[in-house]
């Protein structure tokens, strides 16, 4: 038995300076565990919202000591002398704490930190490893890595539409060897953007802030890095994009910077689909805005075949908003972010209902990172096909990618 005993929550910084939490739960035999949560930058409109303190004397508002006093007063009070190992109950009392459709009350970040810092201490107490205490024995894929490699949109200052261009190792055999294509690659793109004088500082999540000329150089870019990395672009190494679309969807239209005249959905579709005839592209996240359902259709009818159609902002890690997508034959591809929706036990039954229905998971990190590597075990412990964490010149964004490898080694 592990019975909760008391909670301890802290104020820290995520890997952009902006406060988040830390939650340690300890049990009456002593055990601890803990887990840290993220905060994203480009977020969906239909996400789970995070309580700040809003305190314009301490960290322009964003500090989450309102999250702490909650933790240790009305939330340590509903669960204490509760069993660990029942996640369930816990979240289920969590959600009624809140009783809001959007976590307004409490915040998805405040029950969130509770929630995962549950799952961590009752692995401990069962005397598993994290992924499989979420798995059972029926957990033995490790993902493939999505790696962020070039920053646009809302995660660099510079002229990009796109928000992420990210390397997809699909011909790796290991996740092992994948990281050492994507290490090799990042470092041989770089030579490449320094020999042409094009900045190799960085954005939030580790990649490239270049400015380019264009939403198609980068593309360029990354083909002449793959092959000098003495890998094919085709078979090896292909290319994912986070197009983040509701970042310049507005009055109806998608206005990138580098198109004079808006688009509307059917252009914006025919855009992205130009890009999947012209480039080896494995995946495109957010390819229309989070409410046009109409142009998801048409691009999922335009592009299921031939890639990773992925909904971010679309679903939100809602499965509600999945079943919405399901129904609407939408996307063919979920990307999944715990704080999004704010607990363990909503985000596997979103994963579970995507499952039921042929939808490819891929376990999301956020623009503002902590070293918490909960989402590597999600990952396994899930059996997602992908996974997309930043960067592999990050540290917040490689402890998740060590884990993997560590997780990896100890199973072979």
């Amino acid at each position: 038995m592990g019975i909760i005993e008391s909670i301890k929550a802290y104020e820290i910084l995520d890997s952009r300076g902006v406060p988040t939490l830390l939650t340690e739960i300890v049990l009456d035999n002593g055990i601890k565990g803990s887990a840290a949560v993220p905060s994203g930058a480009s977020t969906g409109i239909h996400e789970a919202l995070e309580l700040r303190d809003n305190d314009k004397k301490r960290y322009n508002g964003k500090g989450v000591l309102k999250n702490i006093e909650l933790i240790n007063s009305l939330i340590l009070d509903a669960i204490q002398g509760l069993d660990i190992r029942d996640q369930k109950n816990i979240d289920s009392i969590l959600l009624r704490l809140d009783a809001t459709k959007n976590k307004s009350k409490l915040g998805a970040n405040t029950l969130l930190s509770v929630s995962l810092a549950a799952a961590n201490t009752a692995a401990k107490v069962n005397n598993l490893e994290l992924y499989q205490y979420i798995g059972g024995i029926n957990t033995n894929l490790l993902p493939i890595p999505l790696v962020n490699v070039i920053n646009g949109g809302a995660h660099a200052n510079n002229n990009l539409d796109i928000q992420e261009y990210m390397l997809a190792p699909l011909g790796a055999k290991t996740f092992n060897e994948a990281i050492r294509w994507c290490s090799e690659i990042f470092f041989n793109l770089k030579e490449l953007l320094k020999s042409n004088n094009y900045s190799t500082s960085v954005g939030d999540e580790g990649g490239f802030a270049s400015n380019f000329k264009n939403n198609y150089e980068p593309l360029e870019f990354l083909l002449k890095a793959i092959r000098k990395s003495k890998l094919s672009p085709e078979k090896d190494v292909r290319i994912s994009l986070d197009v983040a679309s509701s970042e310049f969807y507005k009055q109806n239209k998608y206005k990138l910077t580098a198109v004079q005249k808006p688009f509307d959905s059917q252009k914006m579709v025919s855009f992205l689909s130009d890009i999947v005839k012209k480039y080896p592209i494995f995946s495109i996240e957010d390819g229309c805005a989070e409410d046009d359902w109409q142009g998801w259709k048409y691009l999922n009818s335009q592009l299921k075949n031939s890639i990773f159609v992925v909904g971010d902002d679309l679903f939100v890690t809602d499965k509600n908003r999945l079943a919405k997508g399901i129904k609407n034959n939408a996307a063919n591809t979920i990307l999944v972010k715990p704080n999004q929706i704010g607990t363990l036990t909503e985000t596997l039954d979103t994963i579970s209902l995507a499952k039921e229905n042929n939808i490819e998971t891929i376990i999301s990190h956020r623009s503002g990172e902590t070293e918490d590597n909960f989402i590597a075990d999600l990952c396994v412990g899930t059996n997602s096909k992908m996974i997309k964490t930043g960067s592999v010149t990050r540290s917040e964004r490689c402890s998740k990618y060590n884990r993997l490898l560590v997780i990896e080694r100890n199973n072979n």
